[in-house]
C-alpha cells in the first residue's frame, strides 16, 4: 500500500474511531448515544456509521504497530 493511501485511511480511521471511542464513554457514563440522537431518525445511516467505526477500529488495532512511533520503537 502506497503512502498516500495509508495517509488517507488514517485521516480517516482515526476520528471514526475516536468518535466511537467518545460514543461509548457517553453511553458509559450517562446513558447518552450521540450518534442514535443524531442519526436515530435515519436509521440506516446510523447503522452505516456503526459499520464504519468498527471498521476503523479493526484497521486502527492491525496497523498500529506500524503507525505508532512508540510501539514501533518496542517492535526491533
Amino acid at each position: 500500500m502506497n503512502m498516500k493511501t495509508k495517509e488517507l485511511l488514517h485521516i480517516v480511521t482515526f476520528p471514526l474511531t475516536v468518535v466511537g471511542a467518545l460514543n461509548w464513554g457517553l453511553v458509559g457514563l450517562f446513558n447518552f448515544n450521540l450518534v442514535s440522537a443524531l442519526l436515530g431518525t435515519v436509521p440506516e445511516l446510523e447503522k452505516l456509521v456503526y459499520v464504519m467505526v468498527g471498521i476503523s477500529a479493526v484497521y486502527i488495532f492491525a496497523t498500529h504497530g506500524e503507525d505508532c512511533r512508540i510501539c514501533g520503537k518496542n517492535r526491533k
